[in-house]
């Protein structure tokens, strides 16, 4: 997706924000699109305050001038906008490339309503192209891989699962202290089904299936924006 395709998307879903909005702000390229777009805004007049999914997210608001607010402090919000790294049927998620998983559902669950913004190649049919990625505890983290695997093969699901690693070599941590397994299971039929298997594992922190969460896709192509609903 180019950095233009990026950017229609993000003024698409900012057309959405209107002043006074408690708003939740993702993670990715593409959200930090939308936080450059909503600082242009706030710059002409918008008044918003936003909670950052993740510290980078942070840093970038930080830097651009958009203001920030915790959960703690504002534990409901409007909006929440953020990327994602599947589009399937009825908007159900595949999130997590970016590692902040876990507090991107945690903000977009405490929001009234979630527009994803991204490019017309994350559209598929069934989820599963891209790895599920799953937060999951350093501690057992051998019985926790054989807990998923034993899950996933509960509902005819089979596949790697990969330690994440950083830029560095290391095993890539979250803002929340977690590792991250990358799970290629190939197609999800069912992803509520998964859904439900892994959350039932103590060592899983949180998975990257984001369902009923969304209600609006603004979606771009070379053709222009179209969006999706639920």
């Amino acid at each position: 997706m180019s950095d233009m395709m990026k950017r229609r998307s993000a003024e698409a879903a900012a057309d959405h924000v209107k002043s006074g909005m408690k708003l939740g702000i993702g993670t990715g390229s593409t959200a930090e699109q939308f936080v450059r777009v909503l600082a242009e805004k706030i710059s002409d007049g918008l008044e918003i305050i936003g909670v950052p999914t993740s510290e980078r997210t942070a840093a970038l608001c930080r830097e651009l001038g958009v203001p920030l607010t915790t959960l703690d402090e504002t534990p409901h919000l409007d909006l929440t906008v953020d990327g994602a790294d599947e589009i399937g049927p009825d908007l159900a998620l595949v999130k997590g490339g970016g590692g902040a998983l876990l507090r991107e559902k945690i903000v977009a669950a405490a929001s009234d309503e979630m527009i994803v913004i991204a490019d017309e190649t994350k559209i598929v049919g069934t989820l599963g192209t891209f790895p599920l990625p799953i937060e999951v505890m350093p501690f057992g983290l051998g019985a926790t891989e054989l807990a998923i695997r034993s899950a996933a093969g509960n509902i005819g699901l089979t596949g790697t699962l990969a330690l994440r690693q950083d830029a560095a070599g290391q095993n890539f941590m979250t803002d929340g202290g977690h590792f991250i397994l990358d799970a290629s299971f190939g197609r999800i039929p069912d992803p509520e089904a998964l859904a439900l298997e892994l959350s039932a594992i103590p060592g899983v922190v949180e998975h990257g299936l984001f369902i009923d969460l969304a209600r609006l896709a603004v979606v771009a192509g070379a053709d222009g924006i179209q969006t999706l609903t639920r």
